[in-house]
């Protein structure tokens, strides 16, 4: 999986010149959605088949600060996946230092927002997932 990269924006950045903590959910957001297209489920392609993962818990680390026009290379990884949750990890760096980490909880409904059982309603998508934490598991395992 390719990283996802982006830039700080000026208009990111508080009266100190630091990037406001607040953006980076909404980066969090923008490397979630770019890994999910990378294993070939678009987000647009999710809601059309009737499925919602909302947001159910983040927590954020804040190691170094960020300015612009830093360029920010997030990693995304599955933490664990379960027929009902998915937990992901993400890690941003800039020129090679770790400067924020976090992860984030979501759940899976219908467009109704009742629950569902994402690996029977979505099963290509759960395995998708599942096989990724996997590899990532052997990558960490060979290390």
């Amino acid at each position: 999986m390719k990283s996802y990269v982006r830039q700080v924006n000026y208009y990111e950045t508080d009266k100190m010149k630091l990037t406001h903590h607040s953006n980076y959910v909404r980066y969090m957001e923008e490397a979630r959605l770019d890994f999910f297209k990378q294993l070939g489920f678009p987000y647009d392609r999710i809601e059309s088949e009737g499925i919602v993962s909302p947001v159910v818990s983040i927590s954020c680390e804040y190691i170094r600060s960020t300015t612009y026009p830093d360029v920010l290379e997030f990693t995304v990884k599955v933490k664990d996946i379960t027929a009902a949750r998915l937990i992901l990890t993400y890690e941003a760096v800039v020129k090679g230092t770790i400067v924020f980490r976090a992860e984030s909880v979501h759940c899976f409904i219908n467009e109704n927002g009742r629950p569902i059982n994402f690996k029977k309603r979505y099963p290509e998508f759960h395995e998708s997932l599942f096989n990724q934490k996997e590899q990532q598991n052997k990558a960490s395992t060979a290390n």
